[in-house]
């Protein structure tokens, strides 16, 4: 066998195997997807209607996944930035943005467990923007849904950080928060 004629051998070979493997891809997903095939036979009506309940069974699977493996009700989880919630009730819905308006009731106080604040207390949910507060409960708020009631662990960063907030928040505080999303408004 001519040198020239090697590199045109392989090239053959390399075809036929991009060929073979080509044909096994498009068996595999044929086996994989029996609806797909069976729509060809279909009227453009009737493959709508198969697409939506696929796709729909879809969304509903993807959401219970979500939801089975989410965080449960007792679990606490740490966000990248330090944060940490506990979940104590979960609500549903579509979760704030940073420009939602909120509503909430909270009780708040320090690892010592002094209390500085309660809406609980004064009878009265606190409105407020999700981008007007600190770091630590723009973040929380950003992740609950209506409904939702989580203990937080906001660190020193992602609250008032070396400020004192009047004689009841020391500088450097860790803050505990229970956060109840009511509503976003």
């Amino acid at each position: 066998m001519s040198k020239r004629q090697k590199p045109t051998l392989m090239i053959l070979a390399g075809a036929v195997i991009l060929a073979a493997v080509g044909t096994y891809t498009m068996l595999q997903n044929e086996q994989q997807q029996p609806e797909k095939i069976q729509s060809m036979n279909q009227t453009p009506e009737e493959e709508k209607s198969v697409t939506e309940k696929t796709e729909s069974t879809s969304q509903g699977e993807e959401v219970k996944a979500q939801n089975e493996t989410g965080p449960k009700v007792g679990e606490t989880v740490e966000t990248s930035s330090g944060l940490k919630y506990r979940i104590l009730q979960k609500g549903e819905g579509n979760s704030p943005v940073e420009q939602s308006q909120v509503k909430v009731h909270y009780r708040g106080r320090l690892e010592d467990g002094t209390e500085f604040d309660s809406s609980y207390k004064r009878g009265q949910p606190a409105t407020f923007p999700v981008n007007g507060v600190i770091r630590g409960w723009t973040e929380a708020l950003m992740l609950m849904k209506p409904g939702d009631k989580w203990e937080l662990t906001i660190p020193p960063e992602l609250g008032y950080g070396s400020r004192a907030v009047g004689n009841v928040i020391p500088p450097n505080s860790t803050l505990i928060f229970e956060v109840e999303l009511l509503e976003i408004l």
